[in-house]
């Protein structure tokens, strides 16, 4: 055993430094802040091992987002699993801008102003929707025609994202794109839940228009396939809950389960729910194995992710 040192802070220590110290603190969640970043070292540093980063899309709509793309720009990642909204989020802050708001707030007026609230973050109504279909409208048509000239008809949701990414190249906020740096660096970003978010919606409305055009999700299942199928080491950080977190493990026990897990959730398991579940319930079902290096993380993503990371970019 190792006993409980008391840890040294100035105004010089650097969030490397601070994980360190982190290291024989004791106490509670930074002790596990600490386990994360050593099994996050070790995956990092295990070149056989397939790794993946799964997060819902409400972070997106947070400045977390420039960390998300900073681990995408810098290839920590093979895969990236989210949902819809990462899309939605990302489109509409490359036009628009998001505003700082607050938890305690009337949401009778803001409905009235015509502001969107998501946890604390304020979004104009215009800043949303409508820039997302403007934004869309002409790049759909682009992505319609070129499959056309190459007679196809139908596209994964990862190279769909990918084709959306090289629209951006004369973007002036370009660097700042998630979907960006996934389409610049070929990272495959799946979204299984690509109906449920206002790029979905407008997928649907230009296919009711081009009956021939098609974005599949079962293409990026064939991939998944490819990628997980087999006697394979994979591992994964996962933020938060869902069906992303859910669409991750599932896939791993096709590889015999998780090799590194590191979960960061504010949720609880007592209610039942899969953001909350523990990786030692996902043991139980073979989608991490008995002999991975895991832990739970509990707390709010916005403070933990980046902290955690840091030290690998």
């Amino acid at each position: 055993m190792e006993r409980v040192k008391d840890i040294k802070v100035n105004s010089s220590l650097t969030i490397r430094d601070l994980l360190m110290e982190f290291k024989n603190i004791g106490g509670f969640q930074a002790q596990e802040i600490y386990r994360g970043y050593e099994i996050l070292k070790e995956m990092f540093e295990d070149k056989e091992t397939i790794k993946v980063l799964s997060f819902p899309a409400d972070i997106i709509a947070t400045g977390i987002r420039g960390v998300i793309k900073d681990v995408i720009k810098n290839r920590l990642f093979d895969i990236v699993i989210t949902t819809c909204g990462t899309l939605d989020h990302d489109i509409a802050r490359l036009e628009k801008d998001y505003y700082i708001g607050y938890f305690d707030t009337d949401d009778f007026y803001l409905r009235e102003k015509g502001i969107m609230r998501l946890g604390n973050i304020f979004i104009p109504i215009e800043n949303y929707g409508p820039t997302i279909e403007t934004f869309l409208k002409d790049r759909l048509k682009e992505i319609y025609e070129k499959m056309k000239k190459e007679g196809k008809n139908s596209i994964s949701t990862y190279e769909f994202i990918w084709k959306i990414g090289e629209t951006l190249e004369n973007h002036p906020r370009k660097e700042e794109s998630i979907i960006y740096w996934s389409y610049k660096n070929k990272i495959p970003m799946i979204i299984p839940g690509i109906t449920d978010g206002a790029v979905g919606t407008q997928i649907l409305f230009f296919m009711y228009e081009n009956q021939d055009f098609n974005v599949s999700v079962w293409e990026d299942e064939k991939l998944l396939v490819k990628r997980f199928f087999g006697d394979k080491k994979v591992g994964a950080l996962i933020l938060g809950g869902g069906i992303s977190k859910h669409h991750t493990i599932w896939w791993a026990q096709f590889s015999g389960g998780l090799e590194y897990a590191v979960y960061i959730s504010s949720s609880v398991e007592q209610d039942g729910s899969l953001s909350g579940a523990k990786t030692k319930e996902a043991i139980t079902w073979g989608k991490i194995k008995k002999t991975a290096k895991h832990v739970n993380i509990w707390g709010d993503i916005t403070i933990i992710f980046p902290i955690i990371i840091s030290p690998f970019l």
